[in-house]
């Protein structure tokens, strides 16, 4: 555990849904960490991406359902608690999900006055958490931002990430497009905070136009409840993080050095499509893989939940971690061969050799 004047615990009672949050003083302020799960299994940490955290990152709509074998861990309907996933996931590892500076329930504005972080900031405060938790080295995800987040964390600290699962990262500096799009957010921020138009531009950000309606067809569940957990953003605190990704360097680099296996998820209607693409050419093929989702946005823990398990499920055999057999047969479970390129099964010396697949969202509805 960390020097106890570097991170110290300043709460611990607070429980989500199962989950207790920690909040770890580092260097660059305070961070909350809500910890599901037993904290003797291997660790995955979660990063989300601007101006989200765990409620909408992987909560669409939340149920509680009781499991013996979960040692009676609260059930989601997003990713992480879907039946399917819990089974995979918190059978396998105690999740630490990560929320960025300001970002938790609650959180109190940033003065303006105060210090912004930078990215290799954020990424440091992941070594911080790790430490603080007495973690060795762990499975991280992240989503567009929150991505980069850990991809820059793996490169600095090769030895603390034994696996990276990216959703719809980013991994380049910012184009002039994205760079113009995330100044005028800035400027929204700065002067209006979470307004209206501001909102909007997020939800495209996150979701295709499939969920997020129009004049004939209305907005679905998923993004009613990102735009009421917006509402309660402080625009301050999400202008710092969006400066900080604003200003971010180009990681094209190290990418062939990145040795811990990566799998990569986008949407197909995804702003950040092309992005995932080229961060898959640029990645040893020996470690990494890429698995395209139709008709999906850049958040597919929220819209294609469902298509993410056959390839995870796969990526983690290659670690020695499977579900467990008594929950294989659950009638909800798209965990079908039939589902998944048979080039994906083949084992080699580094675990599992993952190819490029696509997922049609046929088999999901």
């Amino acid at each position: 555990m960390a020097d106890s004047n570097d991170s110290i615990p300043l709460d611990t009672e607070k429980i989500y849904f199962g989950g207790k949050e920690h909040h770890v003083r580092t260097r660059c302020g305070s961070l909350s960490v809500i910890v599901y799960g037993d904290q003797r299994k291997p660790a995955l940490i979660t990063y989300p991406d601007l101006a989200l955290n765990l409620m909408v990152y992987f909560v669409n709509r939340i149920k509680f359902s009781i499991h013996a074998h979960l040692q009676d861990v609260s059930c989601f309907q997003g990713l992480f608690f879907c039946p399917e996933a819990a089974s995979l996931l918190l059978h396998n590892f105690c999740i630490y999900h990560i929320s960025p500076p300001g970002h938790q329930l609650g959180a109190a504005p940033i003065c303006p006055s105060a210090s912004a972080c930078c990215v290799d900031d954020l990424a440091d405060q992941i070594l911080e958490v790790l430490n603080f938790f007495g973690l060795g080295a762990v499975m991280c995800m992240g989503v567009t931002a929150g991505a980069y987040i850990l991809t820059l964390f793996a490169m600095k600290y090769k030895k603390r990430v034994i696996g990276l699962i990216l959703i719809s990262p980013l991994f380049r500096a910012p184009s002039w497009t994205e760079w113009f799009y995330n100044k005028v957010m800035s400027n929204l921020l700065y002067f209006y905070g979470m307004c209206g138009l501001l909102k909007e531009l997020l939800l495209q950000r996150y979701f295709s136009k499939e969920v997020c309606g129009n004049t004939e067809i209305p907005e679905s569940d998923i993004v009613q409840a990102c735009r009421r957990l917006l509402d309660e953003r402080h625009g301050s605190n999400v202008m710092q993080f969006l400066q900080a990704i604003n200003g971010r360097p180009d990681l094209t680099s190290g990418l062939k050095r990145l040795r811990c296996r990566t799998l990569i998820f986008v949407g197909d209607s995804s702003p950040f499509h092309s992005e995932a693409l080229h961060m898959t050419s640029k990645l040893d093929r020996r470690f990494s893989a890429l698995v395209e989702v139709q008709a999906c946005g850049s958040m597919v823990t929220e819209e294609q939940p469902h298509a993410m398990l056959i390839p995870m499920e796969y990526f983690f055999m290659g670690y020695g971690l499977y579900r467990p057999c008594h929950l294989s047969d659950s009638p909800r479970s798209p965990l079908s061969p039939s589902c998944i390129s048979p080039e994906l099964l083949s084992p080699e010396s580094s675990g599992l050799n993952l190819k490029p697949i696509k997922i049609p969202v046929s088999h999901y509805t």
